[in-house]
């Protein structure tokens, strides 16, 4: 039924700054999911190798020091190079399974140097594809400490049956332009991608929703002071200060009508399957639609540039 779209939320934590190992546990999620005839499957931000926790719980800022750069250095290893096929075996499962993946990762891009780290969102379809690398726009306060600011490449979204995917990581669902370049494109599922915790998921998913008369999936990681890894460099500094739960999931879905279908899922890990009916998006339209009939693009209109940004341009090759 072109109508339906059965999807799973994998509210997982990562094996916290290993790569490989949060690989492997995503592709186990896939294909559970895929087991489930799930079409859809949708990780949190940043997921492999994890969210860069240590940088609200010791002094990253401090210059030049060099726990903080071991740390960071450790983080850098760690992240997913694309151009080296870092993802090619989720591709190959969301091929074999024709199941279509939004996956969180650190990306470390050979496109803009492959040193500095990027919070990027990845969409394959269920051909294996990959779709889209989104580059989180605006890293949030202390994650300017080790991660650098994208741009507008990744902007997209994507056909998937009935429905029109799009996605964004974080404190970017806050940005009403970053929304609104969705909507323009005919975005009716937004995914909405986070570190982890109900505190931001529980409002902004039902306002995105109402606002954009769209079905909202919101999911996150947990993650517990258990989960860092003993090999983690200055591993007993980053714990001096740790609470027991640094993120909760909070994992979500609302409808187009800003009522949930999945209310906020908390201390649980494991997939979280619902089946979306599109229609409910045509009925939901009827009265509110951003930017269709409820637009004035005479009045009001958004410019985006999603030209790749790179800090060298070769000419004449």
């Amino acid at each position: 039924m072109e109508n339906r779209l059965k999807i799973a939320l994998a509210q997982i934590a990562p094996v916290w700054l290993d790569k490989i190992a949060t690989l492997e546990k995503v592709k186990k999620s896939i294909q559970e999911a895929a087991d489930q005839n799930c079409e859809l499957i949708v990780f949190g931000e940043g997921l492999v190798p994890g969210y860069p926790w240590w940088t609200s719980i010791t002094n990253a800022s401090a210059w030049d020091d060099k726990i903080q750069k071991e740390i960071h250095a450790h983080y850098a290893r760690n992240a997913v190079q694309l151009e080296k096929g870092d993802l090619k075996e989720i591709q190959i499962l969301a091929r074999e399974n024709k199941i279509a993946v939004y996956l969180g990762i650190i990306e470390r891009p050979l496109d803009r140097g492959g040193h500095s780290l990027y919070c990027t969102l990845v969409y394959i379809n269920e051909l294996g594809e990959i779709r889209s690398v989104h580059r989180k726009l605006r890293p949030t306060y202390d994650e300017r400490l080790t991660w650098s600011p994208g741009d507008g490449h990744g902007l997209q979204v994507h056909d998937l049956k009935s429905f029109r995917v799009g996605g964004l990581n974080c404190w970017e669902n806050w940005m009403p332009l970053a929304r609104t370049s969705l909507y323009g494109q005919g975005e009716n599922l937004h995914i909405a991608v986070w570190p982890g915790s109900v505190r931001n998921t529980e409002l902004i998913t039902r306002m995105i929703a109402q606002e954009s008369r769209s079905f909202v999936v919101s999911v996150g990681s947990p993650m517990r002071k258990s989960d860092f890894l003993t090999d983690t460099p200055h591993l007993d500094f980053i714990l001096e200060n740790c609470p027991d739960v640094l993120a909760d999931g909070g994992s979500c879905i609302a409808g187009p009508d800003g009522k949930w279908i999945l209310e906020p899922v908390i201390n649980q890990e494991g997939l979280l399957i619902e089946t979306l009916d599109f229609n409910r998006v045509l009925e939901e339209r009827q009265n509110f639609d951003a930017v269709g009939h409820y637009s004035r693009p005479d009045v009001l209109k958004l410019q985006v540039d999603r030209k790749r940004q790179s800090s060298v341009e070769f000419l004449n090759q």
